[in-house]
């Protein structure tokens, strides 16, 4: 029976120190002289890249073709099939055009000279100048009356209206004894 508080044992015995669980690959591992010397690289495969196709341009042709039926279309798309056109892009192993850089361009450098003589704090200051400029006078034009419908009609009359002869139709036809 097995002891109190202790798991029973595997009745099983393990193989020795030497044995490797698993399945064994063989590796080369000469160190850091060997990584430096011999680079496993890989070469790139060309892979030709199926364009999807045109069909703006397969319309096109088919319209220039004649064809006015959709069963006429699709055997004008069957035959001839127009792909879009590659936009020079570059694939996995083409080699770069000279003087072609990729990624974003980057940020001009900051000029030294102006850090040194504090230029960007003075066009800050002139920035906070004359945006306190411009709030004080937004302040000014906000700070008279503001004008209701009253004084709005005062300045600006509404037309008056014209005197109208209009009458009613049936009181055009009255008889008047002459």
């Amino acid at each position: 029976q097995p002891e109190v508080g202790k798991p029973m044992r595997n009745c099983y015995s393990l193989p020795g120190p030497d044995f490797t669980y698993g399945m064994y690959m063989h590796k080369r591992d000469g160190g850091v002289p060997e990584a430096i010397g011999h680079w496993d690289s890989v070469k790139a495969k060309p892979h030709k890249r199926i364009m999807p196709p045109d069909f703006v341009a397969m319309g096109r042709g088919a319209v220039d073709e004649g064809c006015t039926t959709a069963r006429e279309f699709a055997l004008y798309y069957k035959f001839m099939d127009i792909r879009c056109k590659d936009k020079n892009i570059l694939r996995y192993g083409c080699k770069v055009p000279p003087g072609m850089t990729f990624g974003r361009p980057p940020r001009p450098s900051t000029p030294f000279f102006d850090l040194m003589q504090h230029r960007y704090k003075e066009l800050w200051m002139e920035e906070q100048r004359a945006r306190t400029v411009v709030q004080h006078i937004v302040k000014k034009k906000i700070g008279g009356v503001r004008g209701n419908r009253t004084t709005f009609l005062r300045t600006h009359p509404l037309p008056v209206k014209e005197e109208s002869f209009w009458h009613p139709q049936r009181f055009e036809k009255v008889w008047t004894p002459h």
